[in-house]
This record gives structure tokens, C-alpha cells and sequence, in this order.
């Protein structure tokens, strides 16, 4: 079963019993921090919902203490709440120095029509940089304007109340940095220029503006940003800035609990216990010869058990108190069993020991994904013996906890940090499986005579796919044991991915039930991506190649992408091939198949090989269409057979990972043609 439909079936199940439930670490939460004093909790340039528009520095405040001078600040009441009119509690947000790099960028216009006012569609990127583009997304640092593209939420197409602009980003924006959004020239479906809003007039023209409007100053900076990169004043719809987070506010935690738990270890190898070892007759299992599984010791940095529902801990061992702003997580004083398993290939013996990955498992599955037979075909060809453990808060056991987040998504922050620990586990589990008195050490990994059947002088390296190749571009950039890494069918940026996803599907029947109003939902999935930067690509695409992080080599990554690809968007990955300097194996595709103006825009191309450094690679099932250009997944047989796994079991896509992970060099394997 596909990870797809073993999803859809649990989900399923999960809402048809009405067992959306919350784990018991959710059902108590701090009080929500109120705004200040003579700050009104909703933007009134933007009536439609609260927080519109959005992201927007209407709601941080100063602080001297954070990297970037400011603080999100939220009131619950200006939260999208739930039917039971519970609104999200805002603590964890309001914790942030500022907002996601990939954040979608939300206002509503009445009666917009994208077309006829010509904004940039995910098919023509480079219309965003024209001189006269409706949508102005600008760099304030730099004063150099930032390519995206932009869509009305296809999701309100019947509810135009309702519905949003969505202006995504095409590159991450840069940490610690103010950006300011200018709207002009928008136009209706008659090609009639929409009228700006009359809050917002006020501030362009001084007109009926109270002499004790604070917020004058700031929009008089915004609309001088505008006018000095050739917007005109009178031209605007609205204009509004942002902060985007620090460097330190995205990685920082994670950065913490990674150098602790090192620090503590010292140089010894981490703890682990060999449950079982299952040796495979040749005719029973022709690739594996050797199955290990068992639990890697790991320095817990969760509350209780550690389980579903479970917080980062702060404060003293065995205590754990409400983090502070700039509270860093510290050691809960327990230890976590975190799950693996090995194959060790029929190839590998005592004179041609194996080489050591880790592999990264696809959407809230299991580490057993390594017995796939496409893992085991590469394993055994290129002798490599992977070892995976769960992506704990988005693996198969988090399935109702997840879930039951989308009813009250107060209880959401215990994903993100469950995944921060799941990380630290994966850096445990690979310095287990490096260290000479680690797994070499053991007998589950050595021959009848006693040999290593693992080399660890070869070092470590990583293949993961699907949520093993989004998970795996935040985990490569923060790791210390390797510095190459394959992603299959990656991404970044789950605010983008999870509508544009066939998986998606039964969570967007959750949130259509408890969180009906669609300005809400869009609004939703961009403050859920203010959390997942922690624990996913977007947070650390900027660090994960060159520009490393503190403590951490620069890396190599090789992404394998499918075209139309129906569980992660392919118009996802190439926002994280342009973050991290990827370059383009071309012709990426035959003509004909793309429906963008200039495919891979903003992309360069390999220019000869062998090529050493990061790159994207495209496969072309052949059976598989285009998606759609807008945020609705390609569900339906209008787009041909769902190709999410056809890069991984192609021979020339296994020789390439290979290559590239032993020896830093990307081959071509499809002779100057498009894949395969």
C-alpha cells in the first residue's frame, strides 16, 4: 500500500469513528499573552480577518532582546478559532523574533481578478520582477525586489467574501530581514482599477488621520521603501511590512539540543540495545542478507514520556517550566528509545565491508520503509546498508495526534517539537552507526569470524524520500557526520506542499469541519509554518548547502524530483533548489510537458560533468501530467498516474545517488536527455 492511500485510510477511520483526539499533554495550555496596551489586535487595512494582512509587523513589538529587534505578538482574540469558538492560543507564536522566510503572504482584494490585472501566476515567475508588476515584494535591506508568484485560493473559488490572494515567495526570504508587500494597479474581472481600502488611503494622502496615529512613521517608511524602488504613492492599492525570523530564531533551538546532547556524549558512541537479528536465506531474501533492529539511547529534550502530545522541556532536569521568549530547550534528565533498523546487503562481507546511510522515511510512516524493494535493489547493487528510525511527531503512531491537531490547533506546537527531537535521534542513531565502538563493535554487524561487515572509515551519508527528503534538508543542515545527502521527491515549505498534495485530503476534511471559513484556513497554514520552520526545510534551506550553521560543514545535496508529482509539489522543490544554489540537469524535460513560460525559471543549468556541487534532477514517468497551476492537488485522472515513486527505482536515478554519495560528483545518467 502507498503511503498515500495507507494515510487516507487511517485518517479515515480516525473521523469516522470521531476519534480526532488530543493526547493528554494538549489538553492544558498556558494563558495566551494579551497585546499591548494601545495596540488594537486587528489590522483595519485588511478587515476581512483579523490578522490580513499577513504577515505584517502590525503585530510584533519591540525587543531589545531578540536578534532581530522585534517580538510576534498575537492576542487570542485576534486567533482563528475553531466551531466550539475556541481560538488558537498564540504563546509558541509569540515566542518568534519574527516571521517564516517561506511564509505565503495573504490579503484579501474584493473582486480581484488575477488575470486581468496580470500578477505573476507559478507559470511565469519572471513576470514578478517586471518593472510595472501589480505585486511589489521588496527587500528593504537591499532595496532589490524578490521573485514569487501568486494565486487566489482556489479552495474559496465559490465563496469570493472568502477568498484570498496568495503571494508565495519563490526563493526563501532572507533571515532577519524587513520586506515591505506593495499592491498596485489591481483590476476586476472588467478591467476596472479596484479602489484602495480608505484605512489605507488616509496614510498615503495625510487625510483624517488622528495627530496621535502611531503607526504614521512606519507607513511613511514603507511607502518611501516603494517610492524609492520605483512605486509610486498614489499608485497604491496597500503596502505593509514584515520581519522575517532571525538566523537564531528559526535553527536556534534545534542548534541547542543538538550541541547539548553532543557535548554531554562527549566522544563516546551512543548507547544501544539489538532487539533482534533476523539472517535471510538466499532464497527467502536474494538482497538483504541481514535484518538489525533494535533502540538507540538518546538524551530526551521532551516533557513526560516523550510520547504524542509531548513539549520541548525547559528549565531544570525532571521540572520543566513555560519557556521564557528566548528560552533554549534543555535536558529532561530521561532517556529516549529511539527505534532502527538496519539491512546489511548480500554484497557486503568482511573484505568489501558496506557503506553507512541513513534513510529517511516518507509521510507519517515507519523505518521499515528500507525493506522497499527499491531501497533493498540499491542497497545490494551499491553496497550500502542504510538504517532508518521514526520521524517521531510525524510518523505512523503520530497519525491521530496529528489528526486530532487539525480540531483544535492550540495542540500543534507538540508536532514541531517532537520532529526537533526526531532529529537528534537520526544524528544519534548515524553516530551509532560511524563510532568504532558503536555498531561495528557489535556482533549483529560482524561475520562468523568475527569481521565488521560496516565501513565506518567510508563515513556517513543520507537518502531519504518524500517526507525523508523535506525532513532530510533540515536534517542535513544541521548535520556534523556527513556532508552529502540525497532528497527524492523533496520539498520545503509545508504552508506551499500541503494543499497542492493528494495526501492532504483527509486533513483538509478535518479543517473544512473545524475550521470552516477559508481566510481562516489559508491564515492557518501560515501560522503553522511559522512553527514547522523548526522542523522542516524551509526553516534551514538557507544554511543547507553553503552559509553553514554554527558548528557544521558545508553540504552537498542531490535532489531527485518527479514530474508531476501528486504528493509533493514539484513547484515546492524548485523554491528549495534556488535557496540552496542547486543547479539543473537539462533539458530537464522534453517540450511540450511544462506549462511554464520559462521552465525552472531562475534555476542555472549544469553546465558539464561530472559537476561537484548541489543539483535537482527532473524524472519524467511519461504517465503523469502537469498540476494544477494554483494550490489544489492533482487529484483525478485528467493527470495520469501519481509518479511519486518512479525516481527511486530507476537504475540510472540509483547510480547517480550512489555516485554522488560515495564520491561528491553528480554523473549524468540520461546522455544530455531529459530523465530517465
Amino acid at each position: 500500500m502507498t503511503t498515500s492511500r495507507r494515510l487516507r485510510l487511517a485518517v479515515s477511520v480516525l473521523v469516522t469513528a470521531g476519534a480526532v483526539l488530543l493526547g493528554p499533554a494538549a489538553a492544558a495550555a498556558p494563558p495566551a499573552a494579551s497585546a499591548p496596551a494601545g495596540h488594537r489586535a486587528c489590522d483595519p487595512i485588511d478587515p476581512t480577518a483579523c490578522l490580513l494582512p499577513f504577515p505584517n509587523d502590525y503585530f510584533t513589538v519591540p525587543d531589545r532582546t531578540s536578534p532581530t529587534g522585534k517580538r510576534v505578538r498575537f492576542a487570542a482574540s485576534a486567533m482563528p478559532a475553531n466551531v466550539q469558538g475556541t481560538p488558537i492560543d498564540p504563546t509558541e507564536w509569540n515566542r518568534q523574533d519574527g516571521f517564516s522566510p517561506g511564509s505565503p503572504i495573504l490579503v484579501r482584494v474584493p473582486g480581484l481578478d488575477a488575470k486581468a490585472t496580470g500578477i505573476a501566476p507559478v507559470t511565469d515567475i519572471g513576470r514578478s520582477l517586471a518593472p510595472d508588476a501589480p505585486v511589489v515584494l521588496l527587500n528593504a535591506r537591499t532595496g532589490k525586489r524578490t521573485p514569487y508568484w501568486a494565486e487566489l485560493d482556489a479552495h474559496a473559488a465559490d465563496q469570493p467574501d472568502r477568498q484570498l490572494l496568495i503571494i508565495r515567495p519563490a526563493v526563501a526570504l532572507t533571515e532577519g530581514t524587513r520586506y515591505v508587500v506593495g499592491l498596485r494597479g489591481l483590476r476586476d474581472r472588467n478591467g476596472k482599477l479596484i479602489p484602495a481600502p480608505k484605512a489605507f488611503t488616509a496614510y498615503v494622502t495625510g487625510a483624517g488621520l488622528g495627530h496621535r496615529d502611531s503607526r504614521v512613521p512606519q507607513m511613511k517608511r514603507i511607502i518611501a521603501d516603494l517610492t524609492r524602488a520605483g512605486v509610486k504613492r498614489h499608485s497604491l492599492y496597500l503596502a505593509w511590512d514584515f520581519t522575517v525570523a532571525s538566523r537564531q530564531g528559526l535553527t536556534g533551538r534545534m542548534l541547542a539540543i543538538r550541541d547539548g546532547a553532543f557535548a554531554a556524549l562527549r566522544r563516546a558512541a551512543p548507547s544501544f540495545t539489538v532487539t533482534q537479528v533476523t539472517d535471510y536465506p538466499p532464497e527467502q531474501e536474494p538482497l538483504i542478507a541481514r535484518q538489525v533492529t533494535g533502540t538507540i539511547g538518546v538524551p530526551s529534550y521532551l516533557t513526560g514520556d516523550g510520547g504524542p502530545g509531548s513539549r520541548l522541556h525547559y528549565g531544570p532536569p525532571g521540572g520543566g517550566t513555560p519557556p521564557t521568549p528566548n528560552a533554549l530547550p534543555t535536558p529532561s534528565g530521561a532517556t529516549v528509545a529511539a527505534d532502527f533498523v538496519c539491512n546489511i546487503p548480500r554484497s557486503a562481507s568482511a573484505a568489501k565491508p558496506a557503506h553507512l546511510s541513513l534513510y529517511g522515511h516518507g509521510l507519517l510512516g515507519r523505518p521499515t520503509e528500507i525493506n522497499a524493494g527499491n531501497v533493498k535493489t540499491m542497497s545490494n547493487t551499491y553496497d550500502f546498508t542504510f538504517c532508518a528510525t521514526s520521524w517521531i511527531g510525524m510518523a505512523a503512531a503520530d497519525v491521530p495526534y496529528v489528526a486530532g491537531s487539525f480540531t483544535d490547533l492550540s495542540s500543534f506546537p507538540a508536532v514541531v517539537d517532537r520532529l526537533q527531537q526526531s532529529y537528534l535521534n537520526f544524528l544519534f542513531l548515524g553516530r551509532a552507526m560511524i563510532h568504532p565502538g558503536g555498531f561495528a563493535a557489535h556482533p549483529a554487524f560482524r561475520d562468523a569470524t568475527a569481521r565488521p561487515l560496516i565501513n565506518v572509515a567510508g563515513g556517513l551519508h543520507y537518502d531519504g524520500n518524500s517526507q525523508g527528503g523535506i525532513n532530510g534538508g533540515a536534517l542535513t543542515a544541521i548535520a556534523q557526520d556527513w556532508t552529502r545527502s540525497v532528497l527524492g521527491v523533496p520539498a520545503m515549505n509545508y504552508s506551499t506542499l500541503l494543499q497542492r498534495s493528494v495526501d492532504f485530503a483527509p486533513f483538509q476534511t478535518i479543517m473544512d469541519g473545524y475550521y470552516p471559513d477559508k481566510a481562516d484556513q489559508q491564515l492557518i497554514l501560515a501560522l503553522l509554518q511559522m512553527l514547522w520552520d523548526r522542523s522542516e526545510a524551509n526553516g534551514y534551506a538557507q544554511h543547507m548547502t553553503d552559509r553553514p550553521l554554527p558548528g557544521t560543514p558545508a553540504h552537498q545535496v542531490l535532489m531527485h524530483v518527479a514530474f508531476g508529482d501528486q504528493q509533493v509539489s514539484p513547484a515546492a522543490a524548485e523554491v528549495q533548489a534556488r535557496t540552496i544554489g542547486a543547479r539543473l540537469h537539462t533539458p530537464a524535460l522534453a517540450d511540450g510537458w511544462s506549462l511554464d513560460v520559462r521552465p525552472y525559471w531562475g534555476i542555472a543549468p549544469i553546465r558539464s560533468y561530472p559537476y561537484t556541487g548541489s543539483a535537482i534532477v527532473i524524472w519524467n514517468s511519461g504517465a503523469a501530467y502537469a498540476p494544477p497551476p494554483t494550490n489544489l492537488a492533482p487529484a483525478g485522472p485528467e493527470y495520469g498516474d501519481d509518479p511519486h515513486e518512479f525516481p527511486r527505482a530507476q537504475a540510472g536515478a540509483q547510480k547517480q545517488k550512489a555516485v554522488f554519495l560515495l564520491t561528491g560528483k553528480v554523473i549524468d545518467v540520461c546522455a544530455r536527455t531529459p530523465c530517465p
